[in-house]
């Protein structure tokens, strides 16, 4: 289906493509700095879904709706995946071993606090938005964006790094 955009949905939308390339930008990079091998898999996933969710901000900006079939199977796939993750790499001693789950706490918090971000960017656009099929397409990119933010808290969490009174 192809859809004439508004002025103002072009703005917002160009601002949502330009937090994916952030989103984007910050997993790779935590991808690279984390010390727990499955936390790097973890981030790999999610950067997995943020090159996604670009690409569909992209398709929207050239005037077409994406189709949710694949995406859907994505967040399925995502949602799914409960990981479990480890304590200390074998080998490591215990202070080199706390400072490396601090580290991977820190990297959680800082993309944590962007998801949250990206979410509530997400939400603005959605209700800017004229045609239902947009909608629907942001709303579930939104969902996934929770879903990433659920992962991390998850971690945290598991890690002390999230105490939950």
């Amino acid at each position: 289906m192809v859809v004439k955009l508004t002025q103002k949905e072009q703005m917002l939308l160009q601002d949502l493509k330009s937090h994916e390339e952030w989103c984007i930008k910050k997993y790779t990079e935590a991808q690279n700095r984390a010390s727990d091998p499955a936390l790097k898999q973890t981030f790999g996933e999610l950067l997995s879904h943020e090159r996604q969710h670009l690409e569909t901000v992209n398709q929207i900006l050239a005037g077409n709706v994406p189709s949710m079939n694949q995406s859907s199977q994505n967040a399925q796939t995502g949602q799914n995946s409960n990981t479990l993750w480890g304590g200390p790499a074998k080998g490591q001693n215990p202070t080199s071993a706390t400072k490396a789950v601090q580290s991977d706490i820190d990297l959680c918090q800082d993309l944590l606090n962007n998801e949250k971000y990206v979410s509530s960017v997400y939400d603005t656009v959605i209700f800017e938005c004229e045609q239902k099929e947009i909608r629907d397409a942001l709303n579930h990119i939104q969902k996934e964006e929770q879903q990433h933010g659920e992962k991390l808290f998850k971690y945290m969490k598991q890690h002390g790094g999230y105490n939950v009174q």
